[in-house]
């Protein structure tokens, strides 16, 4: 957009409706779902909860503000992990689209299970889908490694894979938001190379949120 001042001196203005246009486009690219795109932290109810859920609110929080400062740095990311229910999705899919739509920071959705069952029903395509999960601004892993009846599913050929996407983005400071059931020593014991690099990555934004489903798990809310 075009201004002109008294003296006939022309400059330029970025429109708004840019970086609006730039939002839309990172949000289509990011491969989260319709319903994940529109989740934001005052969605996220606090007031009664167990003081794990409210760290980890917090912990998003400051992760945002802290972004443009320590993206670069050696610990750049964040891991929410332990209790499912406890809402560790929302609040990393609400720092994703506030990275995009405030910071214009592109994301990419990866959930485990369903992503790994893609990959591997399209071989040809693996290579192109992991050089974009290493390269993008910012790496949202949701579920890494969930348990099936208490196991964690891991494969050799899922753990080379994750392998090495994680260590490419270790060696190159991007950052990576991860959930997880598992806690820190689980992962390390699905592999202590993978589960060390995490830790570091995300050791000052990492919450383990433990304790009784019933008071952690949002969707067991009044089954007692």
């Amino acid at each position: 957009m075009v201004e002109s001042t008294d003296d006939k001196r022309e400059f330029y203005v970025k429109c708004p409706c840019l970086k609006q246009r730039k939002a839309e486009e990172l949000l289509a690219g990011s491969q989260m779902t319709e319903e994940f795109k529109k989740l934001g932290f005052s969605q996220f109810e606090i007031e009664g909860k167990p003081q794990a859920i409210k760290d980890a609110y917090q912990t998003a929080h400051d992760y945002y503000t802290a972004f443009d400062e320590v993206r670069e740095d050696r610990q750049n990311s964040i891991a929410l992990l332990g209790q499912p229910g406890s809402g560790k999705t929302h609040l990393l899919s609400a720092l994703a689209n506030n990275l995009i739509r405030k910071k214009g920071v592109a994301v990419q959705y990866f959930p485990f299970v369903e992503g790994f069952n893609n990959l591997r029903d399209d071989l040809s395509a693996l290579d192109g889908k992991i050089d974009r999960m290493q390269r993008v601004d910012v790496l949202l892993i949701d579920d890494l490694f969930k348990p099936a009846k208490g196991d964690p599913r891991a494969t050799p050929w899922q753990v080379d894979q994750m392998y090495a996407v994680i260590n490419h983005r270790y060696l190159n400071h991007k950052p990576v938001m991860v959930s997880s059931e598992l806690d820190i020593n689980a992962l390390c014991n699905v592999d202590e190379a993978l589960g060390t690099r995490i830790f570091e990555m995300c050791k000052d934004y990492i919450v383990t949120i433990q304790g009784d489903r019933f008071e952690l798990n949002h969707r067991l809310a009044g089954a007692m």
